[in-house]
């Protein structure tokens, strides 16, 4: 699996944070952490944006653990917190896997707000799918930006899928429902419909979110079946604010996380799943077609913390 590139270059890696901020002396562990060792820890935390719920977890956790004796070396103190945070990320399921109803077209919904790499997941996902036997066909629903049409359509003749569309400013609900009838007609497995990017605070434009699904829903039956949410991992605790507003219109089935290939405030990943209960399924780890992993809870919490130097 492609790494998830948490960190680049030499910067501080989050334990080397802690351990310089944190454990400011070998007895630390030993006669357990000071009020200052832990404002500095939970510090550090922050500034990652953990956010004051996973935060106030975590630290509460190594705390206590410090305290019964638990934790005697350095070591074991960096281990408990990779157990911790993938605990914390962990899913029940494989997130590459998608729901997939008992007949018919999978129908796979993606939102998000513009700029965070929406319609270029639509087509990784479309990518990825079709290699794994998927009959796909996308739906360019983003009606609203400029040149998303366009932008999809180019990616559909790269990748070599179909793609509906309506015209720039058009229904997007009018487009998803043509979509579904060009899926049934063509015996498509995968239908994946790129919703129209719209600000979270724009109530109206949410309104035509939630027309999408009402559309989809009557035209086959339990769709959508997955819907993910695109955030911007570099936008901190403002993509935690959007996925809650998101979720209102129509709830989440996973997290697709963009932009983690040149940014360390990885703890954002945790504040999502921490506060939104919804399972990250993939990330972006670039531009190309290729650069989508499915989300390693471990692997993730391994790069977060070890990820950079500790010096």
């Amino acid at each position: 699996m492609a790494s998830s590139r948490v960190t680049q270059g030499k910067k501080l890696s989050l334990w080397g944070r802690i351990k310089r901020l944190a454990l400011t002396d070998v007895g630390a562990l030993v006669r357990g952490f000071k009020a200052a060792d832990i404002e500095a820890m939970e510090r550090v935390l922050l500034e990652a944006d953990f956010g004051v719920s996973a935060t106030t977890e975590l630290v509460d956790l190594l705390e206590g653990e410090v305290r019964r004796g638990r934790l005697k070396s350095e070591d074991d103190l960096k281990h408990a917190i990779v157990d911790r945070v993938a605990a914390m990320l962990a899913a029940p399921q494989d997130p590459a896997v998608l729901a997939r109803p008992t007949a018919g077209p999978t129908v796979l919904l993606v939102m998000g707000v513009n700029g965070t790499g929406k319609t270029t997941t639509v087509a990784k996902l479309a990518a990825r799918y079709r290699r794994q036997g998927d009959a796909v066909l996308l739906v360019a629903a983003d009606t609203y930006r400029a040149g998303a049409i366009d932008q999809l359509k180019t990616w559909a003749d790269r990748i070599g899928v179909p793609c509906v569309s309506g015209a720039s400013g058009g229904d997007p609900a009018a487009v998803a429902f043509d979509g579904l009838e060009a899926a049934i007609a063509r015996g498509a497995s995968l239908v994946i419909i790129d919703t129209a990017g719209r600000l979270h605070t724009q109530e109206g434009l949410m309104e035509e979110l939630r027309k999408v699904g009402r559309v989809v829903g009557r035209k086959i039956a339990g769709a959508p079946h997955e819907a993910f949410l695109v955030l911007d991992g570099t936008v901190g605790q403002n993509a935690v604010q959007q996925a809650r507003l998101f979720t209102q219109a129509i709830p989440p089935t996973g997290l697709v996380i963009t932009k983690l290939d040149g940014t360390a405030r990885g703890g954002a990943v945790v504040a999502l799943r921490r506060e939104l209960a919804v399972p990250i399924r993939f990330l972006g780890l670039g531009e190309g077609l290729d650069d989508l992993a499915p989300f390693d809870a471990r692997r993730f919490a391994e790069e977060l913390v070890e990820a950079g130097t500790d010096d």
